[in-house]
């Protein structure tokens, strides 16, 4: 909140204004008044903090927020509306990317406000991790790691790509995580399909000797995990042992290239390199990494295209990967985050090798 009241002064805002709508939003909610609900406004200004949201969440606003609290009985966009001209604030910050032009034009427009353009704040404020968060993040891997050593006892020949999802998210929540993404399910692909970065799980039956690419993760306290693993079932083929081994290096080394100052389009050339020497450049399609959080997508960008540089507190994946039409495809992917003199891995690297199964 102190951050974020400096961040007001210096562009000279009398309130702040934030907007849950049906979950959107709620993310950045959670992180400035610590509620987790689906429906809610912010309003902020120097002295005050008010939290606005509806009957359902009367009793849960108060445990998780220390808010002043409004039980509206407006919508909110004319609530919050209202609330600003009672006020009289000369000039109110709000995020333009998170609300509707609609919204703007039926309920804000008309007001004699200045709008300041704030869609920066509250992303620049999660950006740096802290070491709460960090320990959420890393309690989230113990289970997905947990979990995923159950599950892959109970694979074999047969098994669907389906039920192997449903029942790692089964594992999760009983070893304790809330749920896996917030907003995605995971992807569980195998044999040619794994050439699909992004494959969702289907009725697809695992087959003796196919390779799987998992991508999956575990919330805790609202902070996800994000990580990648490869099996083989029954035994690995020559091919995917091949493919393991160059994403391995190009994963490491990527790592230890992990600090502050560095830009995040270097880090990517430093595994693209490795993949591309091995001779499968153009079968790297993606960008080597992206921040995460609250959200499994978060600044910064580790990409050939990214502009970004790595600062301390950032928490990153790093996710080299070879997609082979008609073959299949493998990724390596762990989470880091940048300190003082270099990285830390959250995600337990140590079974990124190409494990067997069934």
């Amino acid at each position: 909140m102190s951050k974020l009241r400096g961040l007001m002064r210096e562009r000279d805002a009398d309130a702040f204004v934030l907007f849950v709508l049906e979950r959107l939003n709620s993310e950045s909610c959670h992180y400035i008044s610590g509620f987790r609900g689906s429906s809610a406004a912010l309003i902020i200004d120097q002295e005050d903090a008010r939290l606005i949201t509806d009957g359902r969440y009367r009793t849960q606003a108060v445990e998780q927020s220390p808010f002043s609290l409004t039980v509206q009985a407006l919508p909110l966009p004319l609530y919050v509306a209202k609330a600003i001209s009672e006020r009289g604030w000369r000039s109110v910050a709000f995020e333009a990317e998170r609300i509707s032009h609609g919204l703007f034009e039926a309920f804000f427009r008309p007001l004699s406000t200045r709008w300041v353009d704030a869609s920066a704040f509250i992303p620049s404020l999660r950006r740096s991790k802290d070491r709460t968060e960090a320990d959420a993040i890393r309690r989230a891997a113990v289970i997905a790691r947990k979990a995923y050593d159950l599950m892959l006892e109970r694979v074999e020949p047969g098994m669907t790509e389906a039920d192997f999802e449903s029942q790692l998210l089964c594992e999760i929540k009983k070893l304790g995580g809330e749920k896996g993404w917030a907003h995605d399910d995971f992807i569980v692909a195998s044999g040619a399909r794994g050439a699909m970065c992004h494959a969702r799980a289907t009725r697809k039956p695992f087959g003796l000797g196919e390779t799987v690419t998992l991508d999956y993760g575990v919330m805790v306290d609202g902070y996800m995990c994000d990580i990648t693993r490869n099996f083989a079932v029954g035994h690995a083929q020559p091919r995917a042992l091949e493919l393991n081994d160059i994403l391995l290096k190009a994963h490491r080394e990527a790592a230890a290239a992990l600090r502050p100052g560095v830009a995040g389009r270097d880090v990517d050339a430093v595994a693209r390199k490795v993949v591309t020497d091995a001779g499968y450049g153009e079968d790297f399609v993606h960008g080597l990494g992206h921040g995460l959080g609250l959200e499994i997508h978060e600044a910064p960008r580790l990409s050939a295209l990214s502009r970004d540089v790595l600062q301390v507190g950032d928490v990153v994946t790093i996710e080299p990967g070879i997609y082979i039409e008609g073959w299949g495809g493998l990724r390596i992917e762990d989470d880091y985050i940048i300190t003082e003199t270099g990285a830390e891995c959250l995600t337990l690297p140590d079974d990124q090798s190409l494990r067997i199964a069934g």
